[in-house]
């Protein structure tokens, strides 16, 4: 079992780490004019990095709540899996008092995962207050929280900026465009992916791309209001998430057999898609994919000869990456086939080729899966379900062992999912080790000006468990949220509420709103606001009924 106690000492090396990102983006802002995103992104760096990777950290869970980390990395995620008791009651106790709810990512810090975890089930009346989810589902949930007579007046979103302005936009979409939503920081909170898509270059591809077709623009979730708005205005546009964007096309497909699918800005994702097509065309003897198969398991109304012709169509944009899966390097890649041959392996979406080819192979097996954070949970979940269950492992010790092809932040969720089951099978004999595919001890050196000092920093410029080798494991912007930011939050807005409340205070709690990029904007003489949320609400009503709304495809089949 992990310690119950910290020391101060260590709590504040451990703080001073999850600020790294926010600190070191503010000096590299004012030394060099760069973000954080595009240092990440540069080709060279300022100190060599470790180009080994010997073996994975990882994180074994077994029953009766054991946690047993392997590695350097795998202790610094393991460390706040049980969360300090006087960080929970603080932060119980505090939403009650503002009336708040919280909606977060599952890529939050593990140390902030696990106190809110913590806080969901303190009590009753917080018990839906929390929620941790991906990026769509957050706000449905915070929906969720601000319905009835004693709903949140307010609530705190700990992502990135496109994620907070999300969720303030499908607020207002379902009658609460009055409660407010707060960041954890006043400062900005970027993300690689979504910036690739305000390029001017992003907008130039989707008007040459769409000349002489039936264009239909899908346009991954994780991208700003703006992109969405700007995009709609200049090509017929719906929304996707990793877990509906294969559905979307091959809908899209079957209604329009005349399609062209623009899709961006994740170019690993767009070409995993097209690969995924490829290994169907591909296949042969008993893996086939003949037209029964096809319309049976894939989607009623395409065939091989209509899989072809999508598969065509699908035009990728070049230029977008994110800076957590762009790092999964080929070291990884060998590693994984190498040394854990054993394992299932999980990737999402958006990782480089090689991997999702790992995971596609065994996906096609029950050894893997690839799609979205909610896939790769539901996968290890049921997997360990299966074992726990399994009379057979009642007298046999059994551990299952899961490659972790996303941001290491999921950790949280997994872990009390498997200790959830674990638990309640009663099975002392089955673990499950999930395995975070990094260089366990992925560190940069880094010149003293970029350090504040520091001779060590963790990770690519600051993104903690990252080297060029072994991958990037956790998102330095998602980092930005932390567990003091949050609760000066919680505060502020508790002391607005009062008799007494302060000017100080709301002035500040100003700074943490969403951007606001589009307030009183027209394009085309339409509200932007409103085009930025047409593509999600096409997507809604695709989700809702199955079929691409007629809206939409009156416009496709207008638009060449």
């Amino acid at each position: 079992m992990l310690a119950s106690t910290r020391t101060f000492a260590s709590q504040s090396m451990r703080r001073f780490a999850s600020e790294a990102p926010r600190r070191l983006n503010n000096v590299h802002r004012m030394t060099t004019g760069k973000t954080l995103t595009q240092r990440m992104l540069m080709s060279t760096a300022t100190a060599a990095f470790d180009q080994s990777v010997d073996s994975f950290p990882s994180i074994v869970i077994g029953p009766n709540q054991s946690i047993t980390p392997q590695g350097t990395f795998a202790e610094a995620q393991a460390e706040y899996l049980d969360p300090d008791q006087d960080a929970v009651k603080t932060l119980s106790d505090g939403l009650i008092k503002a009336n708040m709810g919280i909606v977060a990512h599952y890529y939050m810090d593990v140390e902030l995962q696990g106190v809110l975890q913590a806080v969901k089930k303190s009590s009753d009346i917080l018990s839906n207050r929390v929620g941790i989810a991906d990026s769509l589902k957050m706000g449905d949930l915070a929906v969720e929280m601000c319905q009835g007579e004693n709903g949140a007046t307010a609530i705190a979103c700990l992502g990135v900026d496109f994620m907070s302005e999300s969720v303030a936009t499908i607020l207002a979409k379902n009658g609460f465009g009055h409660i407010p939503v707060y960041r954890a920081t006043p400062d900005a909170i970027g993300c690689s992916l979504a910036e690739s898509a305000e390029r001017d270059s992003y907008r130039a591809w989707l008007e040459t791309s769409k000349k002489d077709a039936d264009a239909l623009h899908v346009v991954y979730i994780n991208t700003s209001l703006e992109t969405k708005a700007v995009s709609a205005s200049a090509v017929p546009t719906i929304t996707c998430t990793s877990s509906n964007v294969l559905q979307t096309m091959l809908q899209a497909s079957a209604q329009v057999p005349s399609i062209k699918i623009l899709y961006g800005p994740d170019t690993y994702m767009g070409e995993n898609l097209v690969t995924l097509f490829d290994a169907i065309l591909k296949a042969q003897g008993a893996a086939a994919w003949d037209d029964e198969k096809i319309a049976r398991e894939l989607h009623a109304q395409h065939n091989r000869e209509t899989i072809q012709k999508l598969r065509d169509s699908i035009d990728v944009y070049p230029s977008g990456n994110c800076v957590v899966h762009h790092m999964f390097g080929g070291e990884v890649v060998n590693t994984v086939k190498r040394d854990y041959d054993d394992a299932f392996v999980t990737a999402h979406l958006e990782v480089p080729g090689e991997m999702f080819e790992i995971a596609m192979e065994k996906s096609l097996d029950g050894r893997g899966v690839v799609g979205s954070t909610s896939d790769i949970l539901n996968f290890i979940s049921k997997k360990v379900a299966e074992a726990a269950e399994d009379s057979s492992s009642k007298d046999t010790k059994q551990r299952l062992k899961f490659i972790l092809g996303t941001e290491a932040g999921m950790v949280t969720s997994i872990v009390k999912s498997v200790q959830d089951i674990l638990d309640s099978t009663g099975n002392p004999h089955v673990e499950a080790e999930i395995i975070f595919p990094v260089a366990s001890d992925a560190v940069m050196g880094v010149d003293e000006k970029d350090s504040m000092g520091m001779s060590l920093v963790p990770g690519v410029a600051g993104g903690e468990g990252c080297s060029t080798a072994g991958g990037c494991a956790t998102c330095p912007f998602m980092k930005m949220n932390d567990l003091d930011n949050l609760q000066d939050v919680i505060e502020m807005v508790a002391r607005t509420q009062g008799p007494s409340g302060s000017d100080k205070d709301e002035l500040t709690l100003k700074s943490h709103l969403p951007p606001d990029r589009l307030r009183g904007r027209r394009i085309g003489n339409v509200d932007a606001t409103d085009l930025g949320s047409e593509p999600i609400l096409y997507m809604r009503e695709f989700m809702k009924n199955k079929a691409i709304p007629d809206e939409l495809v009156k416009k496709i089949c207008q638009s060449n």
